[in-house]
């Protein structure tokens, strides 16, 4: 792994995991850190999420050689916009956007000249800012690198690298292709939690506070995902639109075969709906993504927004 200096812009749960990970699994690699918030720097130097908290981005990425933007979608290229000037002519720039397609651009148009890899690790939790980063974030979890055509693959191989040494498993993929994959493995999951969890807040008066005090297990873990950042999935929903509204037409209609066969009382398909998406969830756990413990595994540090 070649780069010597990793430049991070953004110093929340991602940001502040990238910048631990790199102490822990790459410690000869300097790592340098800006965020706008001045309570977020404050705090990512109190923790050292990164050895050195810079006051401007531009301070931040002078001499690295890969800069990763850890910031929300629809922040990206003001962000990039902001580091033009000082980025070195060398430096590979990277992200960890949900969306691929729209990061692609935005960076590109802001850095000029520089070569653009995107990439997505599809682990997080349900917590963000300075304090909740930790360092074993990335580890057994997948890292989606999405290159743009005509890639120098010796960078590509740099950046495959690099989050390998972090312990994450890598798979590349085409950018419009993975916006689709996250649409139904991650976008739309997280729109129905949202709905279903504003759904049980709506009628809390009617059901006198039952729905939250004899909340089961599902319910719980809708809440979980629903309490993800809601700056990073507003802006999730709205790049990646087109993916997610062609998911949510298939679902939609999905759900009203399913609301057919209970209408009818069709219980076959019922059960064989259900045993088919019960051997999917078993395949997630011999995947390693996920495992069989009780409260869905979330006992500790796993991932749950992406």
């Amino acid at each position: 792994m070649s780069f010597q200096h990793v430049a991070i812009i953004g110093l929340g749960l991602q940001g502040g995991s990238i910048g631990l990970a790199v102490q822990a699994c790459l410690p000869g690699v300097i790592t340098t850190g800006y965020d706008r918030d001045p309570a977020t720097r404050a705090r990512a130097a109190e923790r050292r999420l990164v050895q050195t908290v810079c006051e401007t981005a531009s301070e931040a990425v002078a001499g690295c050689d890969l800069v990763i933007f850890c910031v929300p979608l629809s922040a990206m290229g003001m962000a990039a916009e902001k580091v033009r000037e000082a980025l070195p002519a060398h430096a590979l720039v990277s992200d960890v956007g949900s969306s691929k397609q729209v990061v692609a651009k935005a960076l590109a148009e802001a850095l000029p000249g520089h070569t653009v890899i995107p990439a997505h690790p599809v682990a997080g939790t349900e917590n963000s800012g300075a304090d909740a980063g930790f360092a074993e974030l990335f580890r057994n979890r997948w890292c989606i690198v999405t290159p743009p055509p005509q890639t120098n693959l010796v960078k590509l191989s740099e950046l495959v690298a690099f989050w390998e040494a972090l312990g994450a498993n890598v798979e590349i993929m085409d950018p419009e292709h993975h916006d689709l994959v996250l649409a139904v493995t991650s976008h739309l999951p997280h729109l129905i939690a949202y709905t279903i969890v504003g759904t049980a807040s709506d009628l809390e008066e009617v059901t006198q506070s039952e729905v939250i005090k004899y909340s089961a297990g599902g319910f719980r873990d809708f809440t979980r995902i629903a309490a993800s950042d809601p700056t990073m999935w507003r802006d999730v929903f709205l790049s990646n639109k087109d993916a997610v509204l062609t998911m949510l037409q298939r679902f939609t209609e999905d759900l009203t075969a399913l609301q057919r066969a209970i209408r009818i009382g069709d219980g076959e398909t019922l059960f064989n709906h259900f045993a088919r998406t019960r051997a999917t969830r078993r395949s997630i756990i011999e995947e390693g993504q996920d495992d069989a413990r009780p409260d869905f595994g979330r006992a500790d540090h796993s991932s749950a927004a992406d």
